[in-house]
């Protein structure tokens, strides 16, 4: 079993920015605005969350600081871009399966709870 398989499941904040980073590099508030797209609004990341995740996530080798230097859009060449790497793209690839198993066990056991009734 390979070292990523083995690291356990990924926090949202964390399983989220490998999400926004597996389509393309992307700066931080690029990475904010892409997680809220993604869930639809349901999740907004504010900027300790993701620099904490960042930070981390960079030490674990899941995503690295990228050569892009400048956003067309916004015209600021301060901005730092992050880039997932091959180690993030197999944890992440190994936590949507672990999302897969979980969903295939829900989708068998949904005939049998849905007339259940919890706590008698």
């Amino acid at each position: 079993m390979t070292r990523e398989r083995a690291q356990g499941p990924l926090t949202p904040a964390v399983l989220h920015v490998l999400l926004a980073l597996a389509t393309g590099e992307r700066h931080g508030y690029g990475i904010m605005k892409q997680v809220r797209a993604d869930s639809q609004g349901r999740v907004t990341m504010g900027p300790g969350t993701l620099y904490g995740s960042i930070g981390r996530m960079m030490k674990a080798g899941l995503i690295r600081e990228s050569t892009k230097k400048r956003d067309p859009e916004m015209d600021d060449e301060r901005r730092v871009y992050y880039k997932i790497t091959g180690r993030g793209l197999r944890a992440l690839e190994a936590e949507l399966e672990r999302y897969r198993g979980v969903l295939a066990v829900a989708r068998r056991r949904r005939p049998a709870t849905s007339g259940a009734t919890h706590g008698a």
